[in-house]
């Protein structure tokens, strides 16, 4: 009988916006009422950010993400994999790491841009936690959904839990109707030929057990974007039991998209390549 199966969660109401308050950068003092706490399960979260040109944003997310973790009470470490970003990314890397710590910041730099698919396998290499978040760098993924990520794996010891932008509570903000439309479209052409059994295969907001990710990036082939859809791919395959939460994407707010005409390209070739071998 097979392990594979989707549940999915509301997105709770308590996942409110959080100020950004630049002079609480290097502490949070606050204490959710409700903590995931550590105690008995010795649990850690890698959370795997690759970057390129993410200056302006990469602050923020980490100040963002070591809010959430010390809030709910959470061993963590974010690892950094910056593919030789032009615009000084990794200077601003090795000055978080100076403020939070060589034990919180974990910087794992590239000579160049080599792809997403790489960054993650040069990223799990280096993970020292029994969980691995993979998530946007450029705030398109709000740390503040990560506690329910945490719960709903918890529920049932799912070996994966991924974000969605197609159910209920879920959505899209920032994109035009083009973007919004391609994206669509896309997800709904995996899904006829693919049947992964998750709604939104090409998202990139997910919690796996590192065990788990790491025998789905030893069996995925794909490069760049195509990379996110064959490891659900994968994870049917191998029968993997996979939760979805509804998550809200943020179109960027610092810097430019990358996804254009050869990533879309890219990934129709990616997807047919999967159809055909899968």
């Amino acid at each position: 009988m097979s392990r594979f199966h989707v549940s999915i969660t509301p997105e709770p109401d308590s996942l409110s916006s959080d100020k950004f308050v630049p002079s609480a950068l290097p502490f949070s003092n606050s204490n959710a009422a409700n903590h995931l706490n550590m105690s008995g399960n010795h649990n850690k979260y890698s959370v795997l950010l690759p970057t390129y040109n993410e200056r302006d944003n990469l602050p923020i997310i980490v100040w963002l993400l070591t809010k959430t973790f010390k809030e709910q009470n959470l061993d963590y470490e974010i690892i950094i994999i910056d593919d030789g970003s032009p615009d000084g990314t990794l200077e601003i890397a090795k000055q978080l790491q100076k403020v939070y710590g060589e034990n919180r910041i974990v910087l794992r730099p590239r000579a160049g841009k080599l792809g997403l698919g790489t960054a993650y396998v040069h990223g799990i290499q280096n993970a020292t936690g029994n969980f691995v978040l993979i998530m946007d760098a450029d705030m398109s993924h709000h740390p503040k959904a990560i506690p329910e990520f945490i719960r709903k794996q918890k529920e049932r010891d799912y070996d994966i839990v991924t974000g969605t932008r197609y159910v209920n509570g879920g959505g899209v903000y920032g994109w035009d109707l083009r973007r919004k439309l391609t994206s669509r479209v896309a997800n709904f052409i995996a899904d006829m030929l693919l049947n992964p059994g998750v709604s939104d295969l090409t998202g990139s907001f997910r919690l796996y057990k590192k065990d788990v990710l790491h025998q789905i990036i030893n069996a995925t082939v794909s490069k760049g974007y195509v990379f996110q859809m064959e490891m659900m791919v994968r994870a049917k395959q191998f029968n993997f039991s996979v939760a979805e939460v509804p998550i809200t994407f943020v179109d960027r707010v610092y810097g430019e998209s990358k996804l254009g005409a050869n990533e879309i390209v890219g990934y129709l070739k990616g997807l047919f390549t999967l159809f055909t071998s899968v």
